[in-house]
């Protein structure tokens, strides 16, 4: 799926437009809601993006806001419906949080991803060996169903990122503890090894290692993605054992992030040598 057709791009877009529209026509939300006999809490819903909103309810607000315009109205109703269109995720909302179901929709659309990982492989990255122990060990209380469940999303991910027509760009920056603690386990590590060395040849992926030799920085203690939109509103995620927190439209908080992921891509190994790095890994464990 690509960035313009995806259903959350399009529900950004429609989100933006209609508040410039509430804005323009001089309405606070509590005047819209009062007008629309609606509740506060869904005006800002619809403007927020974390609810659709039907053909019948946009025209009314469309009337209210003075919009006239036939084209412009048209073009709204388009993104209205598109926003509302199923995904291929859609089917595993009862299977995974809110918050990894919003990263996925945004995944799908982003035209980069950047990722420093301080512990384990990424998700793009892993094998379905690696993925399915990570998860058992990670989430020992979860049900056989559930693991194989998010292994085959995360196998999904895979496959449409990495296999559609205008793949995006992926930036990983790896501690070289995320490989060392991988050659502690003699059964995942080779072919987690060879995978990784093929990923790496892809024209649309760099992976580098930041090496133990580039001593104290300031990503020891970070694990992190940043997907990067056309648009300029890009996302930055946290994830942990017991949470994830998801951050939007922060664009300070952002730009700390992006600033230290830069710094974290200066100190690591070059493409090229992280490759022979991992080579050299290979032909040791054969």
């Amino acid at each position: 799926m690509n960035e313009m057709s995806s259903p959350v791009v399009q529900r950004r877009r429609l989100r933006a437009e209609l508040r410039k529209a509430r804005q323009d026509a001089g309405l606070t939300q509590e005047a819209v809601a009062a007008e629309m006999d609606w509740s506060l809490s869904k005006i800002i819903r619809i403007e927020t993006g974390s609810v659709g909103v039907s053909t019948n309810d946009l025209t009314a607000l469309l009337r209210l806001y003075q919009v006239a315009d036939a084209e412009q109205t048209k073009e709204l109703i388009e993104l209205a419906r598109g926003a509302r269109q199923q995904s291929w995720w859609s089917k595993y909302r009862s299977s995974i949080s809110p918050v990894y179901f919003q990263y996925i929709e945004y995944e799908s659309a982003a035209s980069a991803v950047r990722e420093y990982q301080s512990l384990v492989i990424p998700g793009l990255l892993q094998t379905e060996e690696y993925g399915t122990a990570l998860i058992r060990q990670h989430r020992e209380n979860y049900p056989p169903k559930r693991v194989k469940t998010l292994v085959e999303i995360r196998l999904t991910r895979q496959k449409l990122l990495l296999d559609q027509a205008k793949s995006p760009q992926l930036f990983f920056v790896l501690d070289e503890a995320v490989i060392c603690r991988l050659l502690g386990d003699k059964e995942l590590r080779q072919s987690q090894i060879a995978r990784l060395i093929s990923m790496s040849t892809m024209k649309n992926v760099t992976i580098q290692v930041l090496p133990f030799s580039a001593g104290i920085h300031r990503g020891m203690a970070e694990s992190f993605d940043i997907l990067e939109f056309h648009d300029g509103a890009d996302v930055l995620y946290f994830e942990s054992s017991r949470e994830a927190i998801f951050s939007r439209d922060e664009a300070e908080e952002v730009s700390i992030y992006r600033e230290l992921f830069g710094h974290l891509r200066a100190i690591a190994l070059g493409r090229e040598e992280t490759r022979k790095f991992l080579e050299e890994i290979a032909d040791d464990i054969e």
